[in-house]
């Protein structure tokens, strides 16, 4: 993208795409490009947009246009350099897998990225590295082909066929590459670790190359990365077997894409720690290009979890500015309905249906409670905290002022718990 590149907002009526975060409008006039709009709505437990967070489209919009920019950038991977060198030097192993390859790529030219830049509100301009006059919710990006797998079934087993996949190109590979730094109460690996046996539990750390047990709200020695699908009905993990096949590539081509997805979640994690905030995971998607792999969709707080430590009558807490504020709000103030939500997933892997096809059901019979409307009090806590990471972001506050504000929000989120009689339920997940 050359010359000065303007994009006609206004000629965006109907989306080609109405996703539960974000739109996709198709441009007839550069069929390889697409804008996309991100919504102040969001989803949790895959039922579907079922919350809105004012302010949140424009903030997250930054974050996206901020971190694809600091990975288009070749001496913030110089930075990053230094930084794993220093990090991991007692780990001459881990150091060689991250610095071999593609980090001198990375230093020479920065990664490769489907982002293109942000749309001036008013002028329609696509801005590149910088921010526009007028930041909106609108980012305009390369188009890849999605590629869903066919489902095909078996003496009631249910299967997915990703065939399609090899020799393929210019496509989104389909997994959700979840890179961890350490294990928070709510990840999905942590659930998956406490139903398991002993023997059980030692292979599944060792397949995700981890040393130590798996206790909450610890940090690991490095990054790892585990695997779920991206296009089937519900997220499925995957071990890293299956994640080589379903990849369309080969054993090479899958640490690859390990790599890539670990460093760019380093990269994510020193932005973040620079707020005051940590970063705990992150989850990414890559296309295949022409035998180049390219970071593609969105990447901001409805796609990673960072917390901020927070002191509360003397007890500390890590409170969450992301969507996991939101997840934990629907299981603790709304615990029967979390409850049927899990049920129906139960029920979707036994029947091969979509699970909210068992929710609705539920619902219209009576058996589980209908889908709760968020306390207007909680979404203002929210909403201050996108305000806040977007003040920074614009250059509007200084760093002081916005780490302290983070202390002042966290809180409040606490005090609303507290003052509802739920704080219990609270410690447990957030309690340090």
């Amino acid at each position: 993208m050359g010359e000065k590149t303007v994009i006609d907002l206004s000629q965006l009526s109907r989306p080609d795409y109405l996703g539960s975060v974000q739109e996709l409008y198709f441009l007839k006039d550069n069929p390889d490009w697409m804008v996309c709009k991100t919504m102040p709505g969001g989803s949790v437990f895959d039922v579907g947009t079922i919350f809105s967070i004012p302010g949140s489209d424009i903030c997250r919009t930054a974050i996206r246009h901020k971190i694809y920019s600091l990975l288009a950038s070749p001496d913030e991977w110089e930075n990053i350099y230094r930084h794993i060198c220093k990090s991991y030097e007692q780990d001459r192993e881990y150091l060689a897998f991250l610095c071999e390859g593609l980090l001198e790529e990375l230093r020479l030219k920065g990664a490769e990225t489907h982002h293109l830049g942000m749309i001036d509100q008013v002028t329609g301009e696509v801005y590149k590295n910088s921010f526009p006059p007028s930041p909106s919710q609108y980012v305009l990006v390369k188009k890849y082909n999605i590629i869903k797998p066919s489902r095909i079934s078996h003496n009631e087993n249910h299967l997915w066929d990703y065939s399609e996949y090899f020799g393929a190109d210019k496509y989104v590979v389909p997994l959700e590459n979840i890179v961890r730094i350490g294990v928070t109460s709510g990840s999905s690996i942590y659930k998956k670790y406490l139903g398991m046996d002993g023997e059980s539990k030692k292979k599944y750390l060792q397949e995700l190359g981890l040393k130590q047990e798996m206790v909450p709200w610890t940090v690991f020695d490095h990054p790892i990365v585990d695997f779920t699908t991206k296009y089937e009905p519900e997220d499925r993990n995957l071990s890293l077997q299956e994640a080589l096949y379903i990849s369309g590539g080969n054993g090479q081509g899958l640490l690859n894409i390990i790599k890539m997805s670990i460093l760019g979640a380093i990269l994510v994690s020193e932005f973040f720690n620079k707020l005051g905030l940590f970063l705990w995971d992150l989850k990414w998607e890559i296309a295949r290009d022409s035998g180049k792999l390219v970071y593609v969709d969105t990447i901001d707080t409805d796609s990673i979890r960072v917390t901020a430590k927070v002191n509360y009558n003397n007890q500390p807490y890590l409170v969450n500015f992301n969507k996991q504020s939101m997840r934990d709000y629907y299981k603790i103030m709304h615990a029967e309905w979390f409850e049927a939500t899990k049920s129906a997933k139960e029920a979707a892997l036994r029947s091969g249906k979509s699970f909210l096809e068992h929710l609705h059901t539920g619902q219209a019979e009576g058996r589980h409670p209908a889908t709760p409307q968020v306390d207007p009090q909680f979404i203002a806590i929210q909403e201050a905290k996108f305000n806040n990471l977007a003040e920074y972001i614009y250059g509007r506050a200084s760093l002081d002022k916005t780490i302290e504000r983070y202390n002042e929000i966290g809180q409040d989120e606490i005090q609303y718990y507290a003052a509802n009689g739920t704080i219990e339920e609270y410690n447990k997940l957030n309690g340090i």
